[in-house]
């Protein structure tokens, strides 16, 4: 990076840092529900820089965490069934069910193949027409319409081995819960760039109106993190409650409109479980009738389960803000990025994961 323009952002951070200084006189604290902006705020250590009386807590932003171990040990019997390959992200590998995960059934003699997109998954049906391609779907609205488009693909291809498990979920129905949580207390939130440039800023509006809990649409540079916590913190100073946009490079107040229609064709709302939250009506999405074809679910007749979390893991209470990752027993003692006990150490979005590359701090 050229030397001025490295001064030029340096001052520019100097700035924010000095107007979040002055506006900061009383505690505010902001939970991050993305992922991806917990990891940026460990990797440039802001929470060091900001002053004592702005809190940042992490939410359930991180789509491999709020897995519930239901699904994943639905996943891992659908996996270790015969003639099937499991077409995953890598993320997915080592994450912990009941007994094992997939990097163990893979070991085992499972056909597990990591994917970089929807795409390579739609390619290995083509390839491998005497097996049944299996797709892990999990994610947030970010990473839905892809997987729209492969279904409808497949659907006009005829390419009838290849189907998706669906675990996607979407982000509203969860900070209309965390927003009537009494336990927590979050003044104003850090919204997800990449979800809300997919479904806007009207989805998510009623956390402002109905709840007086401001959001500001971040982007995932550590000066697009510290400008946004300027724009939450003169909110509260002139007494405005609003859903802003810091990352207009990117989110637009309408989202992406072809976007969501092709979620909207292929995905409905349904019920679905959230790690250390529960059951949370209209935030996950199913796979409609039309496509029931390509519904691994219904293809396989999968059985439901019930499988409890680990004993002593506290991933759901970093996952609702309410501990920081350094607060729970096994974090870097029994539970690490190489054993991990739980989901937020496994993921690269993971709050746990986070905490353990950076070595941050908690806070109180």
């Amino acid at each position: 990076m050229p030397m001025n323009k490295s001064k030029e952002l340096l001052t520019k951070a100097a700035d924010y840092l000095a107007e979040i200084q002055a506006l900061a006189q009383s505690t505010f604290t902001i939970m991050e529900v993305c992922g991806t902006h917990t990891v940026a705020i460990a990797k440039n250590a802001l929470r060091e820089l900001l002053p004592e009386t702005v809190r940042l807590i992490s939410g359930p932003g991180c789509p491999v965490c709020v897995t519930d171990s239901s699904d994943i040990d639905r996943y891992l019997y659908l996996a270790a069934q015969p003639n099937v390959i499991t077409a995953t992200f890598g993320d997915m590998i080592r994450v912990p069910g009941t007994e094992k995960n997939l990097q163990v059934l893979r070991a085992e003699g499972a056909d597990v193949r990591i994917v970089y997109s929807t795409q390579d998954a739609l390619e290995l049906a083509r390839k491998n027409r005497d097996k049944e391609v299996v797709f892990l779907g999990i994610g947030f609205e970010t990473t839905v319409p892809t997987v729209a488009v492969s279904l409808e693909t497949a659907k006009h291809e005829g390419i009838e081995n290849y189907s998706v498990l669906s675990m996607h979920k979407v982000v509203p129905p969860v900070l209309r819960l965390l927003a009537e949580d009494a336990e927590l207390v979050v003044d104003a939130f850090l919204d997800p760039g990449h979800v809300c440039s997919i479904i806007g800023i009207e989805p998510i509006g009623f956390m402002a109106k109905d709840y007086g809990k401001p959001g500001v649409v971040t982007g995932f540079e550590a000066l697009d993190i510290l400008e946004a916590i300027v724009m939450l913190l003169r909110q509260r100073e002139e007494g405005r409650s609003e859903i802003e946009i810091q990352y207009k490079r990117v989110a637009k107040p309408e989202g992406n409109p072809r976007a969501r229609m092709f979620i909207e064709q292929v995905f409905e709302p349904v019920e679905a479980s959230w790690r250390g939250i529960g059951l949370i009506p209209q935030s996950g999405l199913g796979i409609r009738e039309e496509y029931s074809l390509w519904d691994a679910a219904k293809k396989f007749s999968l059985p439901i389960f019930h499988s409890e979390e680990t004993p002593g893991c506290r991933c759901g209470d970093v996952l609702k803000g309410r501990i920081y990752p350094t607060q729970c027993s096994l974090f870097a003692r029994f539970c690490t990025p190489m054993k991990p006990v739980g989901p937020c150490m496994v993921s690269s979005e993971g709050s746990c994961a986070a905490y353990y590359r950076y070595a941050q701090r908690s806070g109180d």
